[in-house]
């Protein structure tokens, strides 16, 4: 792989790695350089798991990944409890496996603490034992939908605010959304139990900060602790990076903050070919990082979305270059249509059509497809 040598006095040159290297490392680790035979269930896995606000991005997010993918094989492991869908990373939904929903959440709830500090004012009185004890048991005893575990606390806190006693349960409690929520082809209310319940099996009492750092370098390396710590929604990471250092490899990237790397993860050469790839509304390949500009230039930071709300993103060469929507129109072709932020050339649009064309196969039943390109356009900047 290409890189550049910083000079350091008295010591080895720190190799200096450019966007576009560090883009062919993590888009190699998250299986976007070329698609992978790994099945769902271990792609879940190395990928420590698919954001997941809204249901259908893990599913666009494996088919980018895998070869052969189809919506059953998830759904399958929606249905068999082998991923469930829970609050983690970020405080936000992820897919994760049975054994990552368990060994993860308490990793993260450092984040789930901050998103219930900021109601706290909204809680006067609010006793958050009893309420982790009222709404396990009511959870326990049958799936309840939010708004049903919201009546239930109000008739112990009714002066308390509604919203912020949802957030309060969600927080306190490893609450994992039941099928069939989740589940492709199936429609279904969130309805919550707790993570032990539906798995029967008890969470990690302690959090393992120094195997999520392993892998989070494994599917998103090489990056830097603020770029972990972004990608978890936690702090006071550095302690941790700096007891794994006799095991990791060190680089710098062009503005001198120091990376992290596992010895032997995949450092492809910056000319290595990333084919187009359709990646959802969420997608940890385009969150999971403080410095974002390996996977989205610098001049393009914020069109993929607004807010909190990002949009389907193309990557092209291994770069977010256009947005992009399905439409399914009853009786009519399937539709992608494609909204460049950079201006494509000929053959990267056929390159993209080719691959809209196979997903519009993969994940809709319409005989007839249409791909459509439109112009270049700013998001309302």
């Amino acid at each position: 792989m290409a890189v550049k040598k910083k000079p350091s006095a008295g010591a080895a040159p720190v190799p200096v790695l450019t966007p576009r290297a560090l883009g062919r490392a993590t888009l190699d680790r998250q299986l976007l350089l070329s698609r992978t035979a790994m099945s769902a269930k271990d792609a879940v896995t190395h990928l420590v798991g698919l954001q997941a606000q809204n249901t259908k991005p893990p599913y666009y997010q494996l088919l980018a990944r895998l070869q052969g993918f189809r919506p059953a094989e998830l759904a399958a492991l929606m249905e068999s409890r082998e991923v469930v869908r829970i609050p983690t990373l970020r405080s936000t939904i992820h897919t994760h496996t049975a054994d990552d929903a368990l060994h993860l959440r308490p990793l993260t709830q450092p984040a789930l603490a901050r998103e219930l500090a900021a109601f706290r004012k909204r809680l006067p009185g609010v006793d958050m034992d009893r309420l982790r004890e009222l709404t396990r048991a009511y959870v326990e005893e049958a799936p309840r939908t939010p708004k049903a575990i919201r009546e239930l606390l109000l008739t112990e806190w009714p002066d308390a605010d509604p919203l912020a006693l949802s957030i309060a349960a969600r927080c306190v409690l490893p609450l994992v959304q039941v099928t069939p929520r989740g589940v492709w082809g199936r429609s279904g209310a969130v309805t919550l139990t707790t993570v032990e319940h539906w798995l029967g099996r008890t969470a990690d009492a302690a959090p393992d900060p120094e195997g999520a750092v392993l892998r989070y370098l494994g599917a998103f390396g090489p990056a830097s602790v603020k770029d972990m710590q972004t990608w978890a929604g936690v702090t006071r990471m550095k302690e941790v990076f700096e007891r794994l250092r006799p095991r990791l490899v060190t680089f710098r990237d062009e503005h001198g903050t120091e990376l992290f790397d596992l010895p032997d993860a995949p450092r492809p050469a910056e000319d290595t070919p990333a084919p187009p790839r359709f990646l959802p509304e969420f997608d940890n390949v385009l969150l999971g990082h403080a410095d974002r500009t390996r996977v989205i230039p610098a001049p393009l930071k914020g069109l993929n979305g607004v807010g909190n709300q990002t949009y389907g993103s193309v990557l092209v060469d291994g770069f977010f270059a256009a947005v992009w929507r399905l439409d399914t129109p009853r009786d009519a072709p399937a539709v992608v249509t494609v909204q460049e932020v950079r201006p494509l050339t000929g053959a990267e649009c056929e390159a993209v059509t080719g691959e809209a064309l196979d997903l519009m196969a993969a994940m809709t039943s319409a005989r007839e497809h249409d791909v459509r390109f439109g112009p270049f356009v700013d998001l309302g900047r």
